[in-house]
C-alpha cells in the first residue's frame, strides 16, 4: 500500500466514525472538564482550520452554480428566518417554559446560521458553497431580522452589533474558505498528488478538530448541563431536531437536489447559538443563556449524527456522493 493510499484509508476511517469521536470527547469533558477548558481559548482559530479544509473542497464552479440558481439561497435563508423562530415560540407555549428561560429559546430561533452548519454540511457531503452563502446572507441580515423576531415574539428590544458579526464571519468563515479555495487551485496546477492527499485527509482533520471544539464547549458549559431540567433539555432537543427535519423538508419540497437539501437542513437546524448566549447575557436575565448554552453543545452532537447518517447512506448506495455533481 502506497503512503497516499494509507493516508486516504486513515482519512476515510476517521471521517466515517466522526460521531464516535464527538461523543467520546463530550463524555470525557463531562467527566474531567478542567482538562478541556483551555481548548476554549482556541475555538475561533480551530474553526478557521476546519473552514480552510472546507475551502479545499470547493471550486469556483461551485459558486457559479449558486449564482446560476440564486433561488436556493433565498429558499434556504427564508426557511432559516422562519422555521426556527416559529418553532421556538410554539415550544415555549407547548412546554410552558418560564418567560426568563423561554426567551433564550426564542433568541436561538431568531439567530442567524452558525459556523457549525457549514462544518456539518461539509462533513455530511452537502453543498458547502450553498451553506456558506446562506450563512453569509442570514448573518448580514441578522441585525434587522433578529431584533424584529425577538420584539415580535418576546416583546423585548435588543441591539445587535452588525460590525462585530461581520468581523466574525470574515475572520472565521470567509478568509479561511477563500484561502482553501486558492490553495486547491494552486495545488491542482503545481502538485496534483498533494491536492489529492489534502482532499482525502482534511475531512479527518476536521472531524477530530470538531470533536475537540465540542469537548471544549461541553467543558465550558458543564455547570449548565448538569443543572438543566429534563424540560429544558427536551426543548433544546426537539427544537433542534424539528429544525433539521424542517430544513431538509423545505429543501426537498423546493426541488433542491440532495446535496442542497442537506445544506438547507443544517442551515435551518444549526444556529449561531454563541451569539444567542452573548445577547442573553447582555440584555436579559442570565438564566436566559441556559438554553443557548445547551443548544451550542447539543447541535454539534446532533449535527455530527446526521452528517454521519448522510455519509452512511451514500456509502450504502454506492460510489461516494459528490456535492459538486448536484443536478441543477
Amino acid at each position: 500500500m502506497t503512503s497516499i493510499a494509507l493516508l486516504e484509508r486513515i482519512g476515510r476511517f476517521t471521517s466515517k466514525y466522526f460521531v464516535v469521536w464527538v461523543l467520546i470527547g463530550s463524555a470525557a469533558a463531562l467527566y474531567a472538564p478542567p482538562a478541556f477548558v483551555p481548548i476554549g481559548n482556541y475555538i475561533s482559530p480551530l474553526l478557521g482550520v476546519v473552514m480552510l479544509g472546507m475551502g479545499l473542497t470547493l471550486t469556483l464552479e461551485d459558486f457559479r452554480r449558486i449564482a446560476a440558481r440564486p433561488r436556493d439561497v433565498l429558499v434556504g435563508a427564508a426557511a432559516q428566518w422562519t422555521v426556527m423562530p416559529v418553532l421556538a415560540v410554539a415550544l415555549v407555549a407547548a412546554l410552558g417554559l418560564p418567560r426568563e428561560i423561554g426567551v433564550g429559546l426564542i433568541l436561538v430561533g431568531a439567530a442567524p446560521g452558525g459556523t457549525a452548519s457549514n462544518v456539518m454540511t461539509y462533513l455530511g457531503r452537502g453543498d458547502v458553497a450553498l451553506s456558506v452563502t446562506i450563512t453569509a446572507v442570514t448573518t448580514v441580515a441578522a441585525p434587522i431580522v433578529m431584533p424584529a423576531w425577538v420584539v415580535a415574539l418576546a416583546g423585548e428590544s435588543i441591539t445587535v452589533t452588525f460590525a462585530e458579526m461581520a468581523r466574525q464571519i470574515v475572520l472565521i468563515v470567509l478568509i479561511p474558505v477563500v484561502a482553501g479555495l486558492g490553495l486547491r487551485y494552486a495545488l491542482e496546477r503545481t502538485a496534483p498528488s498533494v491536492a489529492r492527499v489534502g482532499l482525502s485527509v482534511f475531512p479527518a482533520i476536521s472531524a477530530l478538530t470538531i470533536a475537540a471544539i465540542v469537548a471544549a464547549i461541553v467543558a465550558l458549559n458543564v455547570g449548565e448541563i448538569r443543572a438543566a431540567s429534563a424540560l429544558v433539555l427536551l426543548a433544546v432537543v426537539v427544537h433542534n431536531g424539528l429544525g433539521l427535519a424542517g430544513g431538509y423538508g423545505v429543501g426537498r419540497l423546493a426541488g433542491m437536489p440532495e446535496a442542497r437539501a442537506r445544506a438547507c437542513a443544517f442551515e435551518v437546524g444549526l444556529q449561531n447559538s454563541g451569539l444567542a448566549v452573548a445577547l442573553a447575557v447582555a440584555f436579559f436575565d442570565p438564566v436566559a443563556a441556559l438554553i443557548p448554552a445547551l443548544f451550542s453543545v447539543w447541535h454539534n452532537v446532533s449535527g455530527s449524527v446526521l452528517a454521519t447518517l448522510f455519509t452512511r447512506v451514500d456509502d450504502a448506495d454506492g460510489p461516494r456522493y459528490e456535492a459538486t455533481a448536484a443536478d441543477d
